[in-house]
């Protein structure tokens, strides 16, 4: 999540929040916060119309990771940042089984499409032979038979 988001949940200023990660930067290593570069910042603007007020903003961004967010519990020590980190945490756990449940069903529907592709080689082979078959077999003359012909 992006500074300018967790400073309006913790009903902060963004100058405030990154105040506090700045000076327990130890807290924060880079698997948990990181700062966007340039491009990012402007790729992040372009794509995000609410993100629109950092456009002419002169810092970067800090973006936290689930850890990050839980990490900012221990700098910012307000009820409001506890709770809201709380309901952060929770909805982080929903998603992470979302994306589980996903993988589940995406593991399902691979097995199905196994079954199916088999089921189709199956016929395509039933259909070739039943093809070479018909192809291996003498046609009927078509036409009038003579007499010498016989039956």
């Amino acid at each position: 999540m992006v500074d300018t988001d967790l400073a309006n949940l913790y009903e902060t200023e963004t100058k405030v929040l990154k105040q506090q990660v700045k000076r327990n930067i130890e807290r924060f290593p880079q698997d948990f916060m990181f700062l966007l570069t340039q491009e990012e910042k402007y790729q992040l603007v372009t794509n995000c119309d609410r993100l629109q007020n950092l456009k002419h903003s002169s810092a970067l961004p800090m973006v936290f990771t689930e850890q990050g967010i839980a990490m900012l519990s221990s700098v910012l020590r307000s009820k409001k940042a506890i709770s809201i980190n709380i309901e952060i945490m929770r909805t982080f756990a929903r998603y992470r089984a979302m994306l589980i449940n996903n993988k589940d069903l995406r593991k399902e529907i691979h097995i199905l499409d196994e079954k199916i592709n088999k089921v189709f080689k199956y016929l395509l082979e039933k259909i070739d032979a039943l093809h070479q078959k018909k192809l291996e077999e003498k046609p009927n003359k078509i036409g009038y038979r003579s007499f010498d012909e016989g039956e």
